[in-house]
């Protein structure tokens, strides 16, 4: 079987090349750079702006994981409908998408939402994973800096607000075990459950590094400033808006019966054990 994996230098990509590569699996990594080297897998250059780059790199493969990279709204939407024009030209066997906690909500137009109403439109076997919150997010230089400095743990949501936090680990699992299970369809919400609080996050940080760390937080709008060097300015405002809707709900839970525990007896990490397994 031919596994062809996207973003396969980047925070998504790399972990399930990781896990392929470590059960002997053949591996394609796709990625911007034909010059890029991947431990254990073929590279391959194919750009999101080509649909004949992508088309090549998907024909006679048995797997395909797939997730929008971090971009203007409008290249996205562009990008999710090249991968569909790919996808249903080279058919390969099966797909598996994540949203990276995008909206799938058709009534949303977002390019996720193409992206996964376009995949349902292909006949071609998939499934989508869908994360809340990602824990990598908070390695950001400002918020791990200001854990370790000052002892207080900043992000853009209010102390009480539960969400089902995953790490790109927990996505590599779920993405390896969709890959053998394609009797699994449809979306899969990849999380903790039960959902845990920014005072419980800060209590995890607080006894990996052995001191007191308390939530703390912040608006979106401080959040944008923070994240833009990184990210860019496009990207910070989209993700700014993002934490601003956010705040109106309950919470951001996933829901248990469409959950990778039930459907492929999959358990993400806690927090804790997600800071010791990439060893912080």
């Amino acid at each position: 079987m031919v596994y062809v994996i996207h973003g396969a230098t980047g925070a998504q990509g790399a972990p399930v090349v990781a896990a392929l590569v470590a059960a002997g699996k053949p591996v394609t990594a796709v990625t911007r750079n034909q010059e890029a080297v991947v431990d254990g897998a073929r590279v391959v250059a194919a750009r999101y702006s080509s649909v004949e780059e992508l088309t090549e790199a998907y024909r006679g493969a048995d797997r395909v994981f797939v997730h929008l990279p971090l971009a203007s709204e409008e290249d996205r939407l562009t990008y999710a409908r090249n991968i569909v024009t790919a996808i249903r030209t080279a058919r390969p066997a099966r797909v598996v998408f994540s949203t990276s906690g995008a909206s799938v909500d058709p009534a949303d137009g977002g390019a996720a939402s193409t992206l996964a109403s376009g995949l349902a439109g292909t006949d071609v076997s998939h499934a989508v994973i869908a994360p809340t919150q990602y824990l990598e997010n908070l390695l950001m230089p400002y918020v791990l800096d200001a854990v370790r400095e000052r002892g207080v743990l900043p992000y853009p949501i209010r102390a009480d607000f539960p969400v089902s936090w995953a790490s790109h680990l927990d996505i590599a699992d779920a993405v390896v075990a969709l890959f053998d299970r394609p009797d699994v369809t449809g979306v899969v919400s990849v999380g903790q459950y039960p959902a845990i609080t920014g005072v419980d996050l800060a209590e995890a940080f607080g006894s990996h590094f052995g001191k007191s760390v308390v939530f703390e937080p912040i608006t979106p709008e401080e959040f944008r400033v923070f994240v833009a060097p990184l990210i860019g300015e496009g990207p910070a405002a989209d993700v700014a808006g993002a934490y601003k809707a956010m705040s109106t709900l309950p919470d951001r839970s996933i829901a248990p019966e469409n959950s990778a525990q039930k459907l492929l007896g999959v358990t993400p990490r806690a927090t804790s054990q997600w800071l010791a397994d990439i060893g912080l």
